[in-house]
């Protein structure tokens, strides 16, 4: 508090004393080494042989090469005086092909924590970061309710091997993602468009969350456990037309409510269980599975990258929804003219991200809540001197702390900030095109160079808050 209100005093935007302020990475993003210590092949080194699966024909190889130079990523981290840092197991290196314990991949993960530990900076493991086994897909993925005792057994072995020292654990990131994505859109890996794969992914994501979260209790009980959505904030363009208001509720329910509820209050809501039973959603749940869900949390994580507005006119819709709304109708996109974009065409609205926290706060029983991701990539040119002067970036992330800042004023229980991302990485289906990293990557030479976002970002640090 003395902190706060000295910052305040000194004209700047305080935050709590202790709030966390981190960075955030996945595993496929930036570890390379595919083939590399036992590592076998995960969904996206087979999505990516696809012919146009990936923008520019790239893979997972070498990415920003992390495996090998994660001394040097951690040093990054204590030079920007980073408290914390999340980053996610891949499970291919862990329990190749799903099957047995790898010691080889486990080992590096060890040297990955005590380095950081070392460096005074607390490691924030993610169990699941989009990267199946494909040897698991090949037995139907997430589809297949198996999948999701096999991703306990993955939780217990991870847990049991560093839940000595890493004291906060994600079990999920963006099940959305890897439901809709991948299953109904065919966008992300497997590529599937299976609109009933997709419905039955959605329940089997979140009953290996809740297998997941006892196996975390079991071999890492004094660590805090949790779950990363990533809400939308959703509105009608006219709030006056009922076809606008229906739109709205399918979206929400969709992106937000179907998650929200199983974890926070232990049931699906009644309305999507209606919206989804042609895709045979319903069928899907077990008697128990709920009790499992909804096993409780110590925080939620909240990745927010921007809003939807939308209609369910069709000559008001300036982009239908795609083949990931399934039971969504006749849905249409809007977009707000006043607002910029980023580099992959997405709005900025960081008013937004108050209103996703708020959602939370006002609408769930209580729980912390963290900014597990935020970020924007934008084109990031390096100057001649070698100064990347992204001053999109600073701005995002400036009007983004402040809309943080502005949850907290509200009352929210936020605890924590990680901004997406690190370093510059593979950003799934757009290859190395987009970069969203406070670290430029020269992927010819895997040079890392901070960003002016970075030095931002470490000043915010240093003095737990915002000019």
């Amino acid at each position: 508090m003395v902190e706060q209100q000295q910052n305040e005093a000194a004209g700047r935007l305080g935050f709590p004393a202790g709030f966390v302020w981190g960075v955030a990475t996945a595993a496929f993003q930036i570890e390379g080494a595919t083939t590399v210590d036992g590592r076998t092949e995960c969904i996206w080194d087979a999505f990516g042989r696809r012919p146009g699966a990936i923008a520019g024909g790239d893979t997972g190889e070498p990415a920003a090469d992390h495996y090998r130079r994660f001394p040097e990523d951690v040093g990054l981290l204590r030079r920007l005086g980073l408290d914390a840092y999340r980053f996610s197991i891949a499970w291919s290196r862990v329990r190749p092909d799903g099957g047995k314990p790898n010691p080889r991949g486990l080992d590096f993960y060890d040297r990955l924590v005590d380095e950081l530990l070392a460096n005074g900076i607390t490691p924030w493991a993610t169990l699941y970061h989009f990267d199946l086994p494909q040897a698991l897909e090949e037995r139907d993925g997430w589809v297949n309710r198996d999948t999701a005792y096999r991703f306990g057994e993955f939780a217990g072995t991870a847990a049991a091997r560093l839940g000595d020292r890493v004291p906060v654990w994600t079990t999920l990131n963006e099940p959305w993602c890897s439901a809709f994505l991948g299953y109904a859109a065919g966008v992300h890996a497997p590529g599937r468009q299976e609109p009933k794969a997709a419905a039955a992914a959605v329940h089997h994501l979140l009953l290996a969350h809740g297998i997941g979260m006892g196996q975390l209790r079991t071999h890492a009980p004094a660590a805090r456990a949790g779950i990363t959505v990533n809400p939308y904030p959703v509105h009608p363009v006219d709030p006056d037309s009922a076809e606008d208001r229906e739109a709205a509720r399918r979206i929400d329910g969709l992106q937000n409510r179907l998650f929200y509820d199983p974890v926070l209050l232990g049931r699906y809501p009644a309305d999507l269980l209606d919206d989804l039973a042609p895709f045979g959603f319903g069928e899907r749940i077990f008697d128990g599975d709920l009790e499992l869900i909804s096993a409780p949390v110590d925080y939620l994580g909240i990745n927010y990258y921007r809003g939807y507005r939308v209609t369910g006119r069709a000559s008001v819709a300036a982009e239908p929804a795609g083949p990931e709304w399934i039971g969504a109708g006749d849905v249409g996109f809007v977009p707000d003219p006043s607002r910029s974009r980023t580099d992959s065409g997405w709005q900025v609205e960081p008013d937004g991200l108050t209103e996703a926290l708020l959602a939370v706060h006002r609408g769930y029983p209580a729980v912390p809540l963290y900014v597990t991701e935020n970020g924007a990539s934008y084109p990031d040119a390096v100057a001649a001197d070698g100064v990347i002067a992204d001053d999109d970036r600073v701005r995002f992330l400036a009007d983004h702390l402040r809309a943080a800042h502005e949850a907290l004023e509200q009352g929210v229980d936020l605890r924590g900030y990680f901004y997406w991302s690190l370093l510059d990485n593979f950003e799934w289906a757009e290859g190395y095109a987009k970069r969203f990293g406070i670290v430029h990557v020269d992927y010819r030479t895997q040079r890392r160079t901070l960003k002016r976002s970075a030095h931002f970002y470490a000043d915010v640090i240093a003095h737990n808050g915002l000019a």
